[in-house]
């Protein structure tokens, strides 16, 4: 896609520029739920401050729109790289364990429980996105 600035420059959106919004993403969503997870712990009342519930869906929402476009810039399908759908699907696991750890877990062991499940499933996803196989960093073992 080719956009003309006020000065007249062409310059495109690439692919460089999609992964770096999407890995930046990647890196604030990591760290927000690892911050909200401590906080949950604590019982800190920074939990409900407004920013503090809105950021994350902003910055999921950047990383899940640059994950759709790399998708379709780089012609990849979940179908036909069971690596991409193996990440899709451990990202409706992480979403899940995310609820439970910081909305509806009931008591304080299921939330810290769940929280670490998401952390590791966050990991995992990592390690499919670099390894570009279901089996993640122990495909290299």
């Amino acid at each position: 896609m080719r956009w003309v600035t006020p000065r007249g420059l062409k310059f495109s959106h690439s692919v460089g520029v999609i992964k770096l919004i999407h890995l930046s993403s990647v890196v604030l969503s990591f760290a927000g739920f690892f911050i909200r997870g401590i906080w949950m712990l604590q019982g800190s009342v920074k939990l409900q401050q407004r920013w503090v519930k809105t950021t994350p869906h902003v910055v999921d929402t950047f990383l899940l729109v640059s994950a759709i476009i790399l998708a379709v810039q780089l012609h990849l399908s979940p179908l036909q790289h069971p690596w991409l759908m193996a990440k899709i699907i451990a990202l409706l696991v992480y979403i899940g364990a995310g609820m439970v750890a910081l909305r509806y877990g009931r008591s304080r062991n299921e939330r810290l429980a769940a929280w670490l499940f998401g952390m590791l499933t966050f990991l995992y996803i990592v390690s499919v996105a670099v390894s570009k196989s279901v089996l993640g960093w122990f495909a290299y073992l």
